[in-house]
């Protein structure tokens, strides 16, 4: 079979090559998945630069996320067990870990419901649990993981302002739903956010991006407000000043949401369940900018490394051919 493999760390564009390897043989309590659809997520991109909590022994294929299916038939969304990753015709997986794909949703879609919409499931809802009325600030609005809380806020019932970064991420903001868009590169995001919420902030900010993001939601965020900090696109981890938590009256919260699966997986099941049921009711659906054969996964990791792409871009292997 196919497979894309890293065989040192660096730049997705230089490192990841293209190889035909033998399928992974699946260990004990995993099964093989022949890969319909992987999504392309940042940490695949950092995971190949050697900059991730994660570090697969080399050589690894990445791709952290897939829709793919058994060999008895069943469509299903899995984290592939690394080092043998979704950039692949062939992946492993946990079985207890896989989650039946919804039939609402193609392969791409599918791929895409999993790690950005149960992040921003469980970083509107169980940490900083959202209520409908309420104004939710989304940073990288546009992108993977900010499109995923985008959608989520709208169902829930909030008033959505997306933060993106040039005239084309503003317009897929706006048609993911954000109620304001706010040009980071056109505008001051502090005083847009101040203009649009009327002095109040925003009760509950979503932060992927950390760096000048984190420090711009720390100046807009409401009374009794929610931090929620997703991860650090940027690149840049800031460090709070706990005491301006303490006399603006907010909160700073982490999301990790890998650690529920093994703290408590049957949570994962049930947000996974509430996925399902949005989608099928459309009130969520993963936006795929990109499909790209496998043969150019590693020109689109690089895409996405460089934050130049919006929503999801999904590798999709030839058809499922035979290998």
């Amino acid at each position: 079979m196919q497979a894309w493999q890293v065989h040192e760390n660096g730049e997705p564009s230089e490192v990841m090559r293209l190889s035909d390897v033998e399928r992974p043989t699946p260990g004990d309590g995993q099964i093989l998945l022949r890969v319909r659809a992987a999504n392309i997520n940042f940490p695949d991109a950092l995971m190949v630069r050697g900059h991730y909590q994660v570090r697969p022994p080399l050589p690894f294929t990445p791709g952290v996320e897939i829709c793919g299916e058994t060999e008895d038939g069943r469509r299903v969304i899995a984290n592939p067990a690394l080092p043998h990753g979704g950039f692949a015709e062939y992946a492993v997986a946990d079985a207890a870990a896989v989650l039946p794909a919804p039939d609402s949703l193609d392969d791409a879609e599918a791929a895409a419901l999993h790690i950005g919409y149960q992040t921003g499931w469980f970083g509107l809802h169980r940490r900083a649990r959202l209520e409908a009325g309420e104004t939710l600030l989304v940073h990288a609005a546009a992108g993977g993981v900010g499109s995923a809380a985008v959608q989520l806020g709208k169902a829930a019932g909030a008033t959505v302002i997306g933060v993106v970064g040039g005239s084309d991420k503003a317009a897929v903001a706006r048609e993911l739903g954000c109620d304001v868009v706010v040009d980071r590169r056109a505008v001051d995001v502090v005083g847009a956010v101040k203009e649009a919420t009327g002095g109040r902030g925003a009760d509950v900010i979503y932060d992927p991006v950390g760096g000048e993001a984190y420090a711009q939601s720390t100046k807009v965020v409401a009374f009794e407000g929610r931090i929620v900090v997703v991860g650090f696109a940027s690149g840049t981890i800031p460090s709070p000043a706990l005491n301006h938590a303490l006399v603006k009256n907010y909160s700073i919260l982490g999301l990790h949401w890998g650690l529920y699966n093994t703290k408590n997986p049957k949570l994962v099941q049930h947000c996974h369940e509430q996925l399902t049921d949005l989608a099928a009711r459309g009130a969520i659906k993963p936006l795929v900018s990109e499909r790209v054969p496998l043969d150019g996964a590693a020109a689109a990791v690089q895409r996405v490394a460089d934050g130049v792409t919006t929503g999801r871009v999904a590798v999709v292997p030839q058809n499922g051919a035979a290998v």
